[in-house]
């Protein structure tokens, strides 16, 4: 059982924007632990009722009752310092945690905190690992960063003392964290409206890495040179795997891809043959999540039977490469979360995996930095679509101070001789894939936003 003798000098805990990914799962397992929660946010939403069914009462909207009892309060990082729970929290002296410090602190009351950090495939990986140790019979703790249909949501809670989590290194988050274990898939350009260059992206994770105690263990991408250079930061024991470099730990080869683009793969281990893997979701960049499982999995000695059944078993979180349904039972339509260029490439090979007519993608970029650094990154990663559809841009956390649009994105692809059409409302952009579609098309609404409410529009 974790040891939650440091959170017990908060009995009353009332939390920001308790609908979040992250903060909801959070509130589940305080009230799993016993501790009275109470929580708000702006907008009513699937998690957020099923915080409601659980017991834990929301309140959309402000609940300054709810603050006022509060022996701490925790808020996400979309909450601003100006809101009105925030100021009351402030003008009764109650102490305020940020969501990252908060989970920090969850972290240590295990002994055995697994952490999956990197730009791409977290949620994915998050989720291979956590099936795993669930069917090993480890009792494991969870937080993953999307619902997972074999844990009803995103979340457990276990009472060994493994914790497997999400790891973000956006704000450098990750470095609240004290991990025994940590995974790092990747290392790219992303969120440089923080981290304004490639640089602090890379010491970010250097920082990270030396959190790791000496018992601990890195598992890290050995086709990512950013990543094996981190191994030079740690005690840590470590371990690599690959698809391109064969002189890693784990190593896939022989691998084929049936017709819905699934793949089945040789595993060698040290050089010797493990076993042959099949996976229930497609893509080349989920062979290279799947030998990240593989290695931290037979780390904590789980069987290889285990492993292999439980990854067979995975048909992916919701939103990644997530099939939503049929237009007039002749177009496939799928769902994904991709919103970086490097994502959509990835998104676009699984795709390419598959047996289709012609392929559909309707975007929506996902905050105005992140447009305006990668322009044409996005416009080379769409290019591998046969239709392009653009949406306005999702906005998130930011103003647009950056002059950007989504039409400098069409531009940017009429540029390169690909057509690509803008349309920014939601009805018009369904109304016109239905009448447009053809006989085994497949459809992709992709990014982070409101576009994934496009999918049952078209179905």
């Amino acid at each position: 059982m974790p040891n939650i003798d440091r959170l017990k000098k908060y009995k009353n805990i009332h939390m920001i924007g308790i609908g979040g990914t992250s903060m909801s799962g959070i509130a589940e397992i305080l009230y799993h632990w016993g501790f009275h929660i109470t929580g708000s946010d702006m907008a009513n939403s699937e998690s957020v009722q099923t915080l409601v069914e659980r017991g834990i009462p929301v309140t959309i909207g402000h609940n300054l009752d709810d603050v006022r009892k509060a022996d701490v309060v925790v808020y996400s990082a979309a909450i601003k310092q100006d809101d009105l729970e925030m100021i009351e929290a402030k003008n009764h002296n109650i102490p305020i945690i940020e969501r990252a410090d908060f989970l920090g602190e969850l972290t240590r009351c295990f002994q055995d905190t697994i952490c999956i950090s990197g730009t791409h495939g977290k949620t994915t990986t998050t989720s291979m690992i956590s099936l795993c140790f669930v069917k090993a019979l480890a009792d494991p703790s969870i937080q993953v960063g999307a619902y997972l249909k074999q844990l009803d949501g995103n979340y457990r809670v276990g009472n060994s003392e493994h914790f497997i989590i999400e790891a973000c290194e956006y704000v450098e988050s990750f470095l609240k964290f004290s991990p025994k274990a940590e995974i790092i898939l990747n290392i790219d350009n992303d969120h440089l409206d923080y981290f304004k260059n490639f640089d602090n992206i890379k010491n970010a994770f250097i920082k990270y890495v030396k959190l790791l105690p000496d018992n601990g263990v890195l598992v890290t991408n050995g086709d990512d040179q950013n990543c094996l250079d981190l191994m030079h930061y740690t005690n840590a024991k470590t371990l690599t795997y690959g698809i391109q470099n064969s002189n890693v730990d784990f190593y896939a080869t022989n691998i084929e891809f049936n017709d819905d683009g699934f793949a089945k793969f040789d595993v060698y281990q040290h050089n010797e043959f493990l076993d042959t893997f099949q996976l229930s979701v497609p893509g080349k960049h989920n062979i290279s999540n799947a030998l990240a499982c593989i290695a931290i999995c037979l780390n904590y000695h789980l069987e290889t039977d285990i492993i292999k059944s439980a990854l067979l078993d995975f048909t992916g979180a919701h939103r990644r490469f997530e099939y939503k349904g049929k237009i007039n039972n002749i177009a496939s339509v799928y769902d994904d979360y991709g919103h970086h260029p490097t994502e959509i490439v990835a998104t676009a090979k699984s795709l390419m995996n598959k047996k289709y007519h012609k392929s559909w993608v309707i975007f929506q970029p996902h905050t105005y930095s992140r447009t305006k650094n990668l322009l044409d990154d996005f416009a080379n990663a769409l290019l591998n679509f046969d239709n392009i559809i653009i949406l306005d841009i999702y906005a998130a956390r930011e103003t647009n101070t950056y002059n950007i649009s989504s039409k400098d994105l069409v531009d940017k692809l009429h540029s390169l001789g690909k057509d690509a059409l803008y349309i920014p409302d939601f009805d018009e952009c369904a109304n016109y894939v239905k009448s447009h579609v053809e006989e085994n098309d497949i459809v992709l609404t992709l990014g982070a936003g409101t576009v994934t409410n496009i999918g049952p529009m078209l179905c």
